[in-house]
């Protein structure tokens, strides 16, 4: 593997980036793939990237998320905590999907008369330090959109939106279950089940790349009853009714 920088990059997003790599370099292997190299390279839209000898078209796999589901992020922001008027969305903005989700939230925040302001979660000390500076002002809330830091700064930024009082909407259940307030998001389970027909049927002969890539077909809503009463909220009635899972 070689690795070739422009700039100094943190070990959290090192760690993040080689876990992220090494799965794809695996399954590559799997696939029969000959993996030519895996480079991490700091890029306006990726952080890293991992190229094969053959065509990309022999790959297949499974979107954990849509851009659309940000407007469904707003919604129960607003649904949860109606004073909010200013909202923090925290994302990688080195990968494609952190610049995408902040422009899908960005796209329908006026109809939701909020303010957005960008919180990148590169590292823990900037996470804190942005996070102390936009709950200086009221009315705040946030939106925790999916990366690979996110999950290694998980615990820090429910604490932080704890500590600061700021009502958070995150991707995965995981987070309201680890003490956030409310989750929406594809069901991982579901797509590990689906992910297994792809593989069986892979193993029977079928080609990876005459398999389309799926997009979720089942989400999942979290509330945490307990992080709400801390925060002084009271949640829907409508609200509860529509959760899959409420942790109290």
């Amino acid at each position: 593997m070689s690795v070739r920088t422009k700039k100094t990059v943190a070990a959290t997003r090192r760690e993040a980036v080689a876990y992220h790599e090494a799965g794809h370099a695996v399954v590559a292997h799997m696939l029969g793939y000959q993996v030519f190299r895996v480079s991490i390279v700091p890029k306006s839209d990726s952080t890293a990237h991992i190229s094969w000898r053959h065509p990309i078209n022999r790959s297949t796999g499974f979107s954990p998320w849509e851009f659309g589901i940000g407007a469904k992020w707003l919604e129960l922001l607003k649904q949860i905590a109606p004073s909010v008027t200013r909202v923090g969305v925290l994302r990688d903005a080195a990968i494609t999907a952190g610049i995408g989700m902040w422009g899908a939230i960005q796209s329908v925040s006026p109809s939701f008369g909020v303010e957005l302001r960008p919180i990148d979660v590169r590292d823990a000390g900037e996470i804190e330090r942005a996070l102390a500076a936009f709950a200086g002002s009221p009315n705040g809330g946030l939106i925790l959109t999916g990366s690979a830091l996110a999950v290694v700064h998980r615990d820090l930024i429910i604490a932080l939106a704890a500590r600061h009082r700021l009502p958070a909407v995150y991707y995965e259940r995981h987070f309201a279950a680890a003490g956030g307030l409310i989750s929406y998001g594809s069901d991982s389970v579901e797509q590990f089940r689906l992910a297994a027909g792809y593989a069986d049927r892979i193993l029977k002969g079928e080609k990876p790349g005459d398999l389309p890539v799926q997009a979720p077909t089942k989400y999942e809503l979290v509330v945490n009853l307990k992080t709400a009463k801390a925060l002084g909220l009271d949640v829907p009635p409508t609200l509860l009714a529509r959760a899959d899972e409420v942790i109290e």
